[in-house]
């Protein structure tokens, strides 16, 4: 019985046979992942360059634009490559880090959508004990363990998938490394322990999820509360970006898990993995920036102040929360 160990490299799911088709999937992929480049990007730069930009809110969506960098750079670069050189190859090593980084940065970022979420509502909620449960050491902390607590349940997944036998040949029905299509390879029952780390990890992550929509609905109670219609559109506008990564976020993930048997096929579990694993990487900068009037201009002035004269960018000053 060979196991995994006979295994040098794993076979992707290729976009299309026809070489046109698969140069038309690079230069589409391509474009994504540019667009993603310089929409994170130009976050994080702005808000490590303006002070005003120095809050709670902002140093969470700049760590937050730092997983959806590493997201998107975990699987879309190998797929450009594949298509662009017609093959379908990935090493065993290069295997198990691509599913350990794509696992980690998913799993970071839904612990920070997490935190994000409690940063809103104690800003509407408790706006006078801002300062104090959200201080400079307080949001290191927060975002130290968005980053650890990811890192933890990729290591223990990826130890757990890749330390099954492997008999059931090299080929995976993904364009990326991902649990469910190594654990079809598998030919023993210990793929049950995975299961149960999976079913651990699903349990905490729907907790936050319960987290996240008991605040919201506090958060609601409370801006409905403000006498002022400015008031509450300004509450509301601060809180929209948030949940629409959120909704991003869950809509494509359940889609990807939950979909019927009976509707599935090759082509539809690529459509589908692009939308969860590439399209919010991608959005989620433009979705921030869209009703963030604040943001919108600081990156305004930085594209100005760096570009038409061809100044050197201002360095950034210190992170001060």
């Amino acid at each position: 019985m060979s196991n995994s160990s006979s295994i040098s490299q794993f076979l992707l799911l290729a976009f299309a046979d026809r070489r046109e088709l698969q140069l038309l999937h690079f230069w589409l992929f391509l474009g994504i992942y540019l667009a993603a480049l310089l929409g994170n990007g130009l976050i994080i730069t702005t808000i490590a360059w303006d002070h005003h930009l120095h809050t709670p809110m902002y140093f969470f969506l700049l760590n937050l634009s730092l997983l959806d960098l590493g997201c998107i750079s975990t699987t879309l670069p190998k797929a450009m490559a594949n298509s662009l050189w017609d093959t379908r190859a990935i090493s065993y090593s290069a295997c198990a880090a691509q599913l350990l980084l794509f696992v980690f940065f998913i799993s970071a970022e839904w612990s920070l959508l997490t935190i994000m979420c409690y940063d809103r509502y104690v800003a509407i909620c408790r706006p006078l004990h801002y300062g104090t449960l959200l201080g400079s050491r307080a949001c290191v902390h927060m975002a130290a363990a968005a980053w650890a607590s990811g890192f933890l349940n990729a290591l223990l997944h990826t130890a757990s998938t890749f330390s099954l036998p492997l008999c059931q040949g090299n080929a995976l029905g993904q364009f990326f490394c991902e649990i469910p299509q190594i654990l079809k390879l598998s030919c023993s029952h210990s793929y049950l322990r995975e299961l149960g780390l999976v079913v651990f990890s699903v349990s905490l992550a729907f907790g936050c999820f319960v987290f996240m929509v008991v605040s919201y609905v506090q958060i609601f109670r409370a801006v409905l509360r403000i006498p002022s219609q400015q008031g509450r559109h300004k509450a509301f506008s601060t809180c929209l970006p948030h949940l629409a990564v959120v909704s991003l976020f869950i809509s494509t993930g359940i889609f990807a898990d939950l979909k019927p048997p009976s509707i599935s096929s090759p082509s539809l579990d690529l459509v589908v993995a692009v939308l969860y694993s590439v399209v919010p990487p991608a959005l989620n900068p433009f979705i921030y920036s869209m009703r963030n009037k604040e943001l919108k201009e600081a990156v305004w002035k930085l594209i100005t102040k760096c570009f038409p004269e061809f100044l050197v960018c201002p360095s950034s000053s210190t992170f001060d929360l």
